[in-house]
């Protein structure tokens, strides 16, 4: 349930947050569509415990993650994002479900060992490279050895790259291809996830997609990984689920 930009907190200010108009709509940017491939693997493998949603713009996959019955701590820089996130919460009778932290990902010092799920969804290209290897190293440490991660970021296809072959690609940019900068090459994000010992990789895809949710439609590049450190094969059918067990 989406809930109108007048029923948020007035606290967040456009002066200090560039990320206040793309979220501060009814509709927001980036739309409330969780993100397909956490979907599945939150309907078939059932985790339980706590969460960690990065980057949580309004709210998509924190909500989908509470609904799944995660306990989720929302990190933004955008207050006025996390301010909806949490008037959707209520709204779908989640909120106990559901804190946020407004704050650079960058400032992030997380917990060893604390999450069953981790989700990072166009956030570790938002930050210089050097910034996103911490990060994703903080990510691998804090997540618990059963634990899942779905990570998405933009790849140098993307039209809004200015290197590689979204610097030759014409038409529309996304209005916020200014905050992508660091467009990952082609397998790099595949590459760190191999070179992480214990992590295992359950599915990785590199795709265009076509983005509808926010000013002209415009074409994206995106790399998708959802990757465990369980040391058995959890029950994950794929996406889309092939060969599933009958009555699930």
């Amino acid at each position: 349930m989406d809930v109108p930009p007048s029923a948020a907190s007035q606290d967040a200010s456009p002066d200090d947050d560039p990320f206040y108009d793309v979220y501060d709509r009814e509709q927001p940017a980036y739309g409330m569509t969780p993100s397909a491939e956490l979907a599945a693997y939150l309907r078939q493998c059932h985790p339980a415990g706590r969460a960690l949603d990065l980057g949580a713009g309004g709210g998509r996959d924190t909500l989908e993650l509470a609904r799944a019955g995660l306990q989720v701590v929302a990190i933004d820089r955008s207050q006025r994002g996390l301010d909806l996130v949490m008037r959707r919460a209520e709204a779908s009778g989640l909120a106990a479900r559901v804190t946020t932290q407004a704050m650079d990902v960058q400032d992030c010092q997380l917990e060893p060992n604390a999450y069953r799920v981790i989700v990072a969804t166009t956030v570790l290209d938002h930050i210089p490279m050097p910034a996103s290897r911490r990060l994703w190293q903080q990510m691998v440490a804090a997540l618990q050895e059963r634990g899942a991660m779905y990570v998405e970021v933009h790849t140098s296809d993307d039209p809004g790259s200015s290197y590689g072959a979204g610097a030759q690609r014409q038409g529309p940019v996304s209005e916020t291809a200014s905050h992508v900068i660091n467009h990952f090459p082609p397998n790099r994000l595949l590459q760190m996830a191999i070179e992480t010992p214990g992590l295992r990789v359950l599915r990785y895809e590199e795709r265009a997609e076509w983005d509808y949710t926010h000013g002209p439609e415009h074409l994206h590049a995106k790399a998708v990984l959802l990757a465990t450190k369980a040391t058995l094969s959890p029950d994950w059918y794929g996406y889309p689920a092939a060969f599933t067990r009958r009555g699930k």
